[in-house]
């Protein structure tokens, strides 16, 4: 089979395992959620969409912005109805802010309505990865190594309840894509056989 046939096939399996769910990418701040979502949307040949991106489109205003004037607890608010309005559009990939799978209630509804996976990255990735980035609200103190390390600690525990596990890895965009691509057919002819 040719590469592009391979491609095809194994694009047609997923499609066919997400049975018209969303695919929803969690995990903390740096793990790469935008980056793969859009290369993984484009090879499914599905939209992609940053539940962030949506969030400061419904406020007018950017998240440090919503985190300063609001709070976390209003920003949660607004992030948990943003994400069950997209859960109920046309399928897509989405990507989600670090703390939004926290909420019970957006867990239910992904679960529901979507395919989670978790980009599992290491604290030393993460940190390399947002501190070239700033504006992150959370790690807006003296330690933010300290703090990354205290968020993983709260949310790895839930972040393991997605449907899926990646784990991330200094790779290009490419190569982890394919990866998580690659681990996303597995899990639905593993969930295929086990269902025969």
């Amino acid at each position: 089979m040719s590469p592009a046939a391979q491609a095809e096939s194994t694009r047609q399996l997923i499609l066919q395992g997400l049975d018209g769910r969303h695919v929803v990418l969690v995990g903390l701040m740096g793990a790469g959620k935008t980056a793969m979502g859009r290369v993984i949307a484009s090879r499914l040949g599905l939209p992609f969409i940053d539940s962030d991106d949506e969030i400061e489109a419904a406020s007018t205003m950017t998240i440090p912005e919503l985190f300063e004037n609001y709070g976390e607890g209003e920003f949660r608010d607004l992030e948990r109805r943003v994400i069950a309005r997209l859960l109920g559009e046309r399928q897509r990939v989405i990507s989600l802010g670090g703390g939004a799978f926290m909420s019970a209630e957006t867990r239910e509804a992904i679960a529901a309505h979507g395919f989670s996976l978790w980009i599992d990255a290491d604290l030393d990735l993460l940190f390399s990865r947002v501190s070239r980035k700033p504006g992150r609200p959370l790690l807006q103190n003296r330690d933010p190594k300290g703090t990354l390390a205290r968020l993983m600690e709260q949310r790895y525990p839930v972040y393991g309840k997605a449907d899926l596990r990646v784990k991330s890895e200094e790779l290009s965009r490419d190569a982890m894509a394919g990866k998580m691509i690659e681990a996303m057919a597995d899990h639905f002819v593993a969930a295929e056989k086990q269902n025969a």
